[in-house]
């Protein structure tokens, strides 16, 4: 691996452990000429999965497009970044799973509402704006009142479990 200080191309090994719930292993090398340290993660090369999208496009699958989108919505939120990561490892991995080659936009929006719908709720509104592209306030009224039912029968259910 070559060092990002000074080029070279041998490093050696110092610490290996799994990340990201196994899915990944981080390495710290040390560089064997000036010693600097640095971190690398290797992770398994999965098959090229193409997203088709509304138009009948294809692009290749981003989980970075993903995580972004998620980061953009939740800004100035209580969401911490591990948490994001975890939600996009999810949709990832279902993804994976449930689709062989190709997987529709649609689903891919679909699954990440419904995780951030579980996440933080001002977060799923402001993906949610973007994503459905909202043509006018009514739609936007009938999403909240969604969001409002959901969180009361969530208040019922704990307040049930409670008594």
């Amino acid at each position: 691996m070559r060092c990002p200080k000074c080029n070279y191309l041998k490093s050696s090994v110092v610490d290996s452990r799994q990340a990201e719930e196994g899915n990944t292993i981080r390495r710290r090398r040390e560089c064997e000429n000036c010693h600097t340290r640095f971190t690398t993660f290797e992770r398994i090369e999965e098959l090229p999965l193409l997203v088709v999208k509304k138009d009948g496009t294809r692009e290749q699958f981003s989980r970075d497009k993903i995580f972004n989108g998620i980061i953009r919505s939740a800004q100035k939120r209580p969401v911490s970044s591990s948490a994001i990561e975890k939600v996009v490892n999810d949709i990832e991995q279902k993804i994976r799973s449930d689709y062989d080659s190709e997987v529709s936009s649609v689903v891919i929006g679909n699954l990440v509402m419904d995780e951030l719908a579980e996440l933080d709720e001002i977060t799923y509104v402001r993906f949610a704006s973007v994503y459905r592209s909202f043509k006018d306030v009514d739609e936007i009224e009938a999403l909240l009142q969604q969001i409002t039912n959901r969180v009361r029968s969530k208040k019922k259910r704990k307040a049930d479990e409670t008594n």
